[in-house]
């Protein structure tokens, strides 16, 4: 695939915005008699081949597509905008230095352990937190691979080194109250394991009651739950109050 491309209002929402539903794109509003676009031009191309395909650089004329520089109020050049899902995420104007270039496309294409993320399997898991000890996505979905295939002690350590993740925290006090026994949550794991937070969470939450010393560690396990369903779903805002009823 080429990595920098040359648009215009004819191939614009497939080169540019369809494209961008899977990598960003940058596009590069240009003319040619603007000195500054001259300057800039080779410098954003050069960032852009060193991402070896992760970013692509869209070179777009304002002569020859005014209507695109309306559309996207180019009011001076070069403008330089990004996509990302059909939408403008990041943008600058002048012919700002090659640091700054630099730093404006590596917060654009993903790094080295973000594909490896990405990936998910073991093996480019391991590799994503050789490179980024602590990482807490990879961590996390490390761990729970080994604790499905039964080996919980490196999953435990595993989520252990992890700083500031609900789901981390949410993991370790899972495998702690699946060695204690007490309370029996065997079915409210299996809810969740299922894909069936509802059931996991009203289970969980019953629990309580007789958890005794285990209530932290309860608590841990329904948070990193509301924590991976998203502030806004309904049984996250639900669950949150209950949660807090139980507490409390």
């Amino acid at each position: 695939m080429t990595s920098v491309i040359d648009v215009n209002e004819s191939n614009f929402q497939q080169e540019v915005l369809e494209r961008s539903r899977t990598l960003p794109v940058v596009v590069d509003f240009w003319a040619e008699w603007c000195g500054p676009c001259r300057q800039l031009g080779p410098v954003l191309e050069r960032e852009v081949l060193a991402r070896d395909g992760a970013v692509v650089l869209a070179k777009l004329d304002v002569d020859a597509s005014p209507g695109l520089s309306r559309t996207f109020a180019v009011q001076g050049i070069p403008a330089v905008k990004a996509f990302r899902d059909e939408r403008v995420v990041a943008e600058f104007v002048g012919a700002a230095p090659p640091a700054s270039v630099k730093k404006f496309i590596d917060e654009l294409a993903p790094s080295e352990s973000d594909a490896l993320v990405a990936a998910g399997d073991e093996d480019s898991l391991r590799r994503a937190l050789a490179l980024e000890p602590g990482r807490a996505d990879a961590a996390v979905e490390l761990a729970r691979l080994l604790h499905a295939r039964g080996e919980p002690d490196e999953a435990l350590a595993l989520v252990a080194d992890v700083a500031g993740s609900f789901a981390a925290d949410g993991l370790g006090a899972r495998i702690r109250l699946e060695r204690a026994g007490e309370p029996d949550l065997a079915t409210a794991f299996a809810a969740l394991d299922a894909g069936d937070q509802a059931r996991a969470l009203e289970l969980l939450l019953e629990a309580f009651g007789d958890a005794d010393g285990a209530r932290d560690d309860l608590r841990r396990v329904v948070v990193g739950v509301l924590d991976e369903l998203g502030v806004e779903h309904p049984l996250a805002r639900e669950y949150r109050r209950r949660l807090a009823s139980s507490l409390y």
